[in-house]
């Protein structure tokens, strides 16, 4: 096989980039670990990997093979041959050239299925769990609509025409969409207000290739209707110090229900990072306010909060359910960004510490939990690999449960080493990418801890990503 080659292939599986996996008809099947770590054997009698965009589990496709490597390559859809019986029209007309909705055309229980079955596979894989002790996944009632934050980028068509949308995927590409189905509605308005703003008074869009141009980016955040009442955010991030006829902007969008919060947020530097640290209120409050639960969080344009805020209240009340608090236990929350899950556990807990390296991040958990009344809650800014083995080891603050929820990379060594040395009962595991997960469940579990529960919750529909939370015990 070899580039320019026109071949059939059957998929067979995702990628964690959500590409799907397939090998040429006449060869062995392959398994999601062989063609997800690039690996497959051709000595073994497996063909090379084909990973294909725009296609699902099930299909058979006519590719074009675009890059080959010894034992894997990428290749372009030509054509469906024979669909998947879980092939689907997509809903979005943008679906396919924009990079946000992977496997959109797929059924939504087949998406769930596939969810279920990535944690199963990796557990078994990489964690070495013969028969993971797996819960059904916790999905949606409806899979659209749910995106509480959405970063639009800024650009101009080749036709010059300022548009609004998400970048196509592994590219820095504008695709117009400003009614992005995974978000709300009110986010085609407020793109109308700016762009029409924009081309009034002659603003230009940031150009990544010069450096110049004003406009880079427009974030929106909208809180729940039954909560805020739907409050909304707009920050606007610029190369720049000003907008110019900001209060003419500002009026417009202040006729939109629920607007809350109108801000610049200033990013001079030559990267790809959306925001800048600089922020100024042009009107209103300097956060939107939403709730997870009973609890109520003040939440700023640099604050992290989950864009799911529906399927989180699920997510954790199931960490909720696994940590078994009876109002007697120290809890140390790791990777506890602005106090979510740690105000959660704090009503059922007789202490929760949290940890995290944002001190913005801490600033607001701390505000958070005085806003909500919460006393028994205390917060740390800093590494938790850092923080956690001091204040075990120089104030000898322990814990009966441990919950963390790292990033996609998973826990650092040391927070894992800490966790064994502090023994707690439980621990409670929240992750973003289960492949992490599995490795260091193997490696707690190796420490003389035992995968009591494990239980994936969609958090990201349309998309390949999966949540999952885990409980383990400490035999006694």
């Amino acid at each position: 096989m070899k580039k320019d080659d026109i071949i059939t292939v059957r998929i067979e599986d995702f990628s964690s980039e959500g590409l799907g996996v397939g090998y040429m008809e006449n060869t062995p099947g392959l398994s999601f670990a062989d063609a997800d770590s690039k690996t497959a054997n051709t000595a073994a009698g497996r063909g090379p990997v084909l990973f294909v965009k725009d296609t699902i589990i099930g299909d058979v496709a006519e590719v074009k093979v675009m890059k080959m490597k010894k034992t894997y390559g990428y290749a372009r859809l030509l054509r469906i041959i024979t669909p998947s019986p879980d092939r689907i029209e997509a809903a979005c007309p943008v679906a396919r050239a924009c990079g946000g909705c992977q496997i959109q055309e797929m059924k939504y229980e087949a998406q769930l299925r596939f969810k279920e079955q990535k944690v199963l596979a990796n557990l078994q894989r990489i964690g070495g769990f013969a028969d993971p002790p797996m819960e059904p996944i916790i999905g949606m009632s409806y899979p659209f609509r749910y995106r509480n934050k959405a970063q639009y980028p800024i650009d101009r068509d080749k036709n010059g025409r300022l548009i609004a949308g998400f970048y196509a995927g592994r590219t820095h590409t504008v695709i117009d969409c400003r009614d992005c189905l995974l978000g709300a509605k009110v986010n085609k308005t407020i793109l109308d207000i700016v762009l029409n703003h924009m081309e009034t008074y002659e603003i230009e869009p940031y150009d990544e290739t010069t450096g110049k141009g004003l406009v880079r980016h427009v974030m929106i955040r909208v809180g729940k209707e039954n909560a805020s009442p739907g409050q909304i955010m707009v920050c606007i991030v610029i190369n720049g110090s000003s907008l110019p006829e900001s209060g003419r902007l500002v009026k417009a969008l202040r006729a939109i229900p629920g607007m809350t919060c109108i801000t610049l947020n200033i990013n001079r530097e030559r990267t790809n990072v959306i925001m800048g640290r600089q922020l100024k209120l042009l009107w209103g409050k300097e956060y939107i306010e939403d709730t997870i639960g009973n609890i109520r969080f003040c939440i700023s344009p640099l604050s992290f909060y989950q864009v799911n805020p529906l399927q989180t209240e699920k997510l954790y009340a199931k960490a909720l359910e696994y940590a078994e608090l009876t109002g007697r236990e120290t809890v140390w929350d790791l990777y506890c960004g602005i106090g979510t899950i740690s105000l959660f556990l704090a009503q059922k807990a007789r202490a929760v510490y949290g940890v995290e390296i944002i001190p913005d991040a801490i600033r607001d958990a701390r505000r958070n939990a005085e806003r909500n009344g919460i006393t028994n809650a205390e917060f740390f800014a800093g590494k938790a690999e850092e923080v956690l083995p001091e204040k075990y080891e120089k104030d000898g603050i322990c814990a009966d449960v441990i919950v963390v929820d790292p990033p996609r990379r998973g826990c650092d060594m040391s927070v894992l080493n800490t966790m064994l040395k502090i023994a707690p009962k439980r621990i409670v595991y929240v992750s973003c990418d289960s492949a992490t997960l599995a490795r260091d469940l193997n490696y707690l579990c190796a420490g003389g801890y035992e995968l009591k529960k494990v239980c994936p919750t969609e958090m990201f529909a349309n998309s390949v990503h999966v949540e999952t939370v885990c409980l383990l015990h400490k035999p006694f």
